[in-house]
């Protein structure tokens, strides 16, 4: 268990039966009456944000959850598998479950699923991907990296921004948690 003296940002706890991590907290200490702990919390499987005050010295669980890195293997039937890499368990992940991750998914990519009381509920990627572009304009010369953007379909079927300068075929750096377009990646730079 943990006691409020325990919190800090990014601590994880459980809630009402439910995973969440601290996003904000603060100790408060009035004129009068006892102290409080006024916190910001995020619930890890709907990803609701709520505000909750704990009394000082009031006691939280300890959430069950453990934290496996996993590697995406393929897609059947709306199904997304994955298999851990430690032991070779595969397992099934919904389109509901994975979320906007779905966008970024390309097989064999790496991921950190977290699990609590043996049940998957949330996915971590890594914060960039390079991806291809398999649909958009094409360049123009003179087109320069500040002229505008255009609309480019991914080899995932994802449509991000990029610059009016890329074209079919080539690849682009793809920030994971916003969507938005990094910088093109040449194929010599690629791993």
């Amino acid at each position: 268990m943990y006691s409020t003296a325990d919190f800090r940002n990014g601590l994880k706890i459980e809630l009402d039966g439910e995973p969440c991590i601290i996003v904000e907290f603060q100790h408060v200490k009035p004129g009068k009456g006892g102290a409080f702990v006024r916190t910001r919390l995020k619930r890890l499987k709907s990803g609701a944000v709520i505000d909750r005050t704990f009394r000082s010295g009031e006691k939280v669980d300890k959430p069950d959850l453990d934290e496996r890195e996993m590697q995406y293997l393929y897609k059947s039937e709306g199904q997304y598998c994955f298999m851990d890499t430690s032991n070779y368990e595969q397992i099934y992940l919904t389109e509901e479950q994975l979320g906007d991750n779905k966008n970024f998914l390309m097989e064999n990519i790496q991921a950190k699923i977290l699990f609590h009381n043996g049940n998957p509920i949330g996915l971590e990627l890594p914060n960039f991907v390079v991806l291809r572009l398999v649909e958009t304009k094409p360049g123009v010369k003179g087109d320069t990296a500040s002229g505008g953007s255009k609309s480019a379909v991914l080899e995932t079927g994802f449509v991000v921004k990029v610059p009016l300068y890329l074209n079919e075929g080539e690849s682009a750096k793809i920030d994971t948690r916003t969507g938005e377009f990094i910088e093109r990646v040449r194929e010599n730079e690629k791993k």
